[in-house]
């Protein structure tokens, strides 16, 4: 019988970490009805960091949003896209139940369905902006009512600045309709009921336009 020893020189070392521990429920809620223990409690708040809700912070949306859209535009290999202002203004109105997730997965599966280089949210978001901030808002609140020539005077301010933005472009990629997120045809309806003139008559006039030469 052989015994065999074998001596193991055993040397202590200090280990430094910090543990962080994040939660989306309320654990002083949870505490005081006993769904979570209160020495834990103590224990994990050393240094507590309450971050409000996504929809309490709209200013952060934007830097999220294309943050979210560089990632999964590198993931999924679809370069060039981009987020109009319009496309801003309606994840700002949204009040994302599901947090700064939520607002990921939405960028994410924009950018799956986008076509051109512009992120369409029409058919990602669960509920259009306005529905969610009515539902959102108090029964209290009174209505904005705009007269219909001041409606009508912001929506050509609206029109002009897609076409300066577009330089006079309705069709194609960046495009004022494309910007707009209407149909060439409907915007050019528009156009026409406003009494705005269509960008393209103007061209084809300058195209048109004989050319008168000076002569010396």
């Amino acid at each position: 019988m052989v015994l065999l020893f074998f001596l193991v020189d055993v040397m202590s070392r200090r280990v430094f970490f910090r543990l962080f521990s994040v939660t989306n429920r309320d654990l002083q809620q949870d505490v005081a009805s006993g769904r979570f223990r209160r020495d834990l409690f103590y224990r994990l708040s050393v240094f507590p960091i309450v971050l409000p809700p996504l929809r309490e912070r709209t200013d952060d949306i934007p830097s999220l949003a294309t943050h979210f859209l560089e990632q999964a535009a590198q993931r999924y290999g679809r370069r060039g896209l981009r987020l109009t202002e319009r496309a801003m203004r309606t994840l700002q109105g949204y009040t994302w139940p599901g947090n700064v997730r939520e607002l990921q997965h939405v960028i994410e599966r924009a950018v799956l369905l986008s076509r051109s280089g512009v992120v369409r949210l029409d058919a990602v978001l669960a509920e259009p902006a306005e529905t969610t901030r009515a539902k959102s808002a108090p029964s209290t609140t009174m209505a904005t009512v705009i007269p219909e020539i001041q409606w009508r005077r912001r929506e050509q301010e609206n029109l002009r600045a897609a076409l300066q933005l577009a330089k006079g472009r309705i069709y194609g990629p960046d495009g004022a309709a494309d910007i707009l997120g209407v149909k060439p045809t409907t915007l050019i309806s528009r156009l026409k009921a406003l009494g705005l003139r269509d960008p393209r008559k103007r061209s084809r006039r300058r195209q048109n336009r004989p050319q008168l030469s000076a002569i010396v």
